[in-house]
């Protein structure tokens, strides 16, 4: 019997990796670029799988967060983590690629694919049959809409406002303690928030380290956008519209008390747990445009967070993303139409690798669904899996792109407290809980270009 044929849409890092996936699996796709006819904001070329921001992929070592996902990815057979192998640089202990060299890469060997039949158009509505949906933050105007009719209007977004995330492990408790605004706590936990205390001394300089700190200049087409900050400001921006600002704001204390004084602190920074990992906390109302080196430097000025490790730093920047945990399944697939599928950025996972992971899932569940098997869920032991666990279980309405981290992952029995051996041993188990379940599953590596 003829196998039926793929749409994909987008040849981004995801596009790419889920044509390439579904064509080595004997699947005929039809891949839509609008590049060049149409271009975006942000892209210089009409290659595939094209870097705008940075030339590096992440740490290479496994026992980074982007380390294991990378090896996960590799050991899957993925094209774009091939590509990049092939195309380092030296950068020390991160994977960093010759841009050219690494989307040329990619587009000679989804181009020369017998399999893959590249159509330079824009898609403006939701395709019919089997689709893949992978066109990334800057998806055109007019898919977006379709998008957004699809999803419904509340759940289609179109600018990231992130605040940073610091793990459990690394808030010093006391001078932190737990409470909800007059005691209003959900569970058995002593406390939904994580409250961390400034005195007014402390609080007059952090606001101050704030209003002096290096901004990430935006780009033309968002600074164009008055919505952009008006919609979210940053807390930088509170910063400059007052001395007071924020301890009215933000970082107001009503409803607390410090349990070392019985008294209401001059300003509170107020910590919320992530509701699907429990290993992980945001830091309320402090979406941020700063630089990263900054913000870690600033953010640690607050009493509990001297030592924080960040998994997330905050950024501002316009973006495109679904409410995935209300839309989407673990296995990638829309909630109520089986062969419908998205990927990349779009449903909330943050980076180069986290995109070209949701493109191999989505490839190889579509393989699946198209020879009568059943869509795969990963183990949440994988690096993979937690992250698709994630961004389909978070809390709707708190719901935020993320990119790859171990406070994602299922806590170690027994419990492990120093960090580098906790790393290495959560590498050890994901990877295990890969090959385990590609067995089980009859999951092979697809070929790669050299086999082509």
């Amino acid at each position: 019997m003829t196998k039926p044929t793929v749409t994909i849409v987008g040849a981004g890092l995801a596009g790419s990796e889920a044509a390439w996936q579904l064509a080595n699996r004997g699947f005929t796709v039809h891949l839509y670029e609008m590049r060049p006819k149409k271009t975006t904001e942000a892209h210089q070329t009409d290659k595939f799988a094209e870097l705008v921001c940075s030339n590096s992929l992440g740490a290479r070592s496994v026992d980074r967060a982007m380390g294991l996902l990378k090896e996960e990815l590799r050991r899957l057979g993925s094209l774009i983590i091939e590509a990049a192998d092939a195309s380092a640089l030296p950068a020390g202990g991160a994977l960093a690629v010759g841009r050219e060299e690494f989307s040329d890469y990619v587009t000679q060997a989804i181009s020369q694919h017998r399999n893959i039949h590249v159509i330079r158009e824009e898609v403006t509505d939701i395709p019919q049959g089997p689709a893949i949906i992978a066109t990334g933050p800057l998806t055109s105007p007019a898919l977006a809409e379709r998008i957004r009719e699809l999803a419904g209007q509340d759940y289609l977004y179109f600018y990231d406002a992130l605040a940073p995330i610091v793990t459990l492990e690394s808030i010093k408790m006391p001078p932190c303690w737990r409470q909800s605004r007059y005691d209003r706590d959900s569970g058995e936990t002593g406390g939904d928030y994580i409250n961390c205390p400034m005195n007014e001394e402390e609080y007059r300089a952090f606001v101050q380290a704030l209003r002096e700190a290096e901004r990430i200049e935006l780009r033309q087409f968002e600074r164009d956008d008055e919505r952009f900050f008006e919609a979210c400001l940053p807390v930088e921006v509170l910063a400059m519209r007052g001395e007071d600002a924020l301890a009215f704001g933000p970082m107001r204390p009503v409803g607390l008390r410090d349990p070392r004084t019985g008294k209401r602190p001059f300003a509170v920074v107020q910590l919320r747990q992530d509701n699907l990992a429990g290993t992980l906390y945001n830091l309320v109302g402090f979406q941020t445009n700063i630089r990263w080196p900054e913000q870690k430097r600033i953010f640690r000025l607050i009493p509990g967070l001297e030592e924080a490790e960040f998994v997330r730093l905050g950024q501002m920047h316009r973006n495109t993303f679904i409410n995935a945990p209300v839309l989407l399944r673990p296995t990638l697939q829309w909630h109520d139409r089986d062969d419908l599928f998205f990927a990349g950025q779009i449903i909330g996972t943050e980076g180069y690798v986290g995109s070209t992971a949701g493109g191999m899932l989505a490839g190889v569940n579509m393989a699946r669904l198209l020879s009568g098997q059943e869509p795969l869920v990963m183990p949440r032991e994988t690096m993979m899996g937690a992250l698709f666990w994630y961004v389909t279980h978070a809390e709707p309405k708190e719901f935020q792109p993320m990119k790859a981290n171990f406070g994602l992952l299922p806590p170690l029995q027994p419990r492990v407290r120093r960090k580098r051996e906790r790393y290495r041993k959560y590498a050890e188990r994901a990877l295990a809980a890969l090959e385990e379940w590609m067995a089980k599953h009859g999951i092979q590596p697809a070929q790669l270009m050299t086999d082509h």
